[in-house]
């Protein structure tokens, strides 16, 4: 993880990040919050979606330093220190299911998707299976890794990250209204959350609107998911090569996914002083709240536009599917 050239934009954004972050994680106990029991990272997402939608371009493009630092830097610390609230106990209770629940989720939704992209909608091969690698794999990592094995144009990568915000934002305020008329339990609401909805951020906001039960197993169920991206790349490649294309360009791979493993190997092993724990918890909520805000400035209203008719389509259809579809296969398999 590098850092931006330090400015006046980037300090700005970054401590704009974080002010908002402690708001957050205070106005959670405030007397209006008990019964909506919004978490603090549902409350930042929000603000910086209001936010973001207000704050003129000239501003945002002056704060895009620091809100880029947020959105990357400090969301993956973020998931990192996450570690901190797991153990591989955890890990293992997750079960094999969990694991084959992400592989049938991915499977179908890159084969189905990339078919009914190409073959019903008519749109071009590299948007196709940009917006099914984005909805489920992992967002817009998986775009943008996918993206460095086909190089296709850089319009089609922006249409397809577009795509996964706007479906994958909907989805993380959709599941928790979801969540009583399912009929999970916490543990199988978090299974579920963790292999249908896109990004990693999604995930533990979504979850954490429910339980911390639900949060804890939602984002290992979907590190598990995000594991899965390094082989389809693989077969992605293999696929291009043979159909005569060559990729030169470096893979891209989300390795915090390794380093949050360790974390939790680290502290399943060598027991952390109650207090050094509760304050490293403190930290990473303020971490993961930042990566919210700035997450939800980026999110913008002019993306639904931008993004076009079809890709949209093909994206509200994968979503459907991930809902429904994968609330019909936890209930079988979990």
């Amino acid at each position: 993880m590098t850092l931006p050239k330090i400015g006046k934009g980037f300090l700005a954004g970054a401590a704009l990040c974080v002010a908002v972050s402690f708001l957050a994680v205070n106005a959670v106990q405030l007397p209006w919050n008990h019964a909506l029991q919004l978490s603090a990272l549902t409350l930042a997402i929000v603000a910086g979606m209001a936010l973001g939608n207000i704050m003129p371009a000239s501003a945002l493009q002056w704060l895009h330093p620091g809100l880029r630092f947020g959105q990357q830097t400090l969301l993956r610390l973020g998931i990192i220190l996450y570690g901190v609230r797991l153990t591989v106990h955890d890990l293992a209770n997750l079960g094999v299911r969990a694991l084959i629940l992400d592989l049938i989720v991915i499977g179908n939704v890159l084969v189905i998707g990339y078919w009914i992209g190409t073959r019903v909608l008519k749109l071009d091969r590299d948007t196709a299976l940009l917006v099914s690698a984005g909805s489920g794999i992992c967002g817009a990592a998986a775009v943008l890794a996918t993206d460095r094995v086909i190089e296709s144009e850089s319009y089609k990568v922006s249409v397809a990250v577009a795509t996964v915000v706007v479906f994958g934002t909907a989805a993380m305020f959709l599941y928790p209204i979801l969540y009583p008329h399912l009929g999970f339990t916490d543990r199988q609401f978090g299974i579920y959350t963790g292999a249908t909805i896109h990004e990693v951020a999604q995930v533990l906001a979504a979850g954490r609107a429910v339980s911390q039960e639900a949060s804890d197993t939602a984002v290992i169920t979907k590190m598990m998911r995000v594991l899965m991206l390094a082989p389809v790349l693989l077969i992605v490649g293999r696929l291009r090569r043979s159909a005569g294309a060559c990729a030169t360009r470096e893979i891209s791979y989300p390795w915090f996914v390794f380093w949050f493993g360790a974390v939790i190997l680290a502290q399943s092993f060598v027991k952390l002083p109650t207090a050094v724990r509760a304050h490293l918890i403190d930290l990473d909520t303020i971490l993961l709240s930042s990566a919210m805000f700035a997450l939800g400035v980026a999110t913008r209203w002019h993306q639904l536009k931008a993004a076009g008719t079809k890709p949209l389509l093909l994206a509200f259809i994968i979503f459907a599917g991930l809902v429904s579809g994968g609330w019909m296969i936890t209930r079988l398999l979990v």
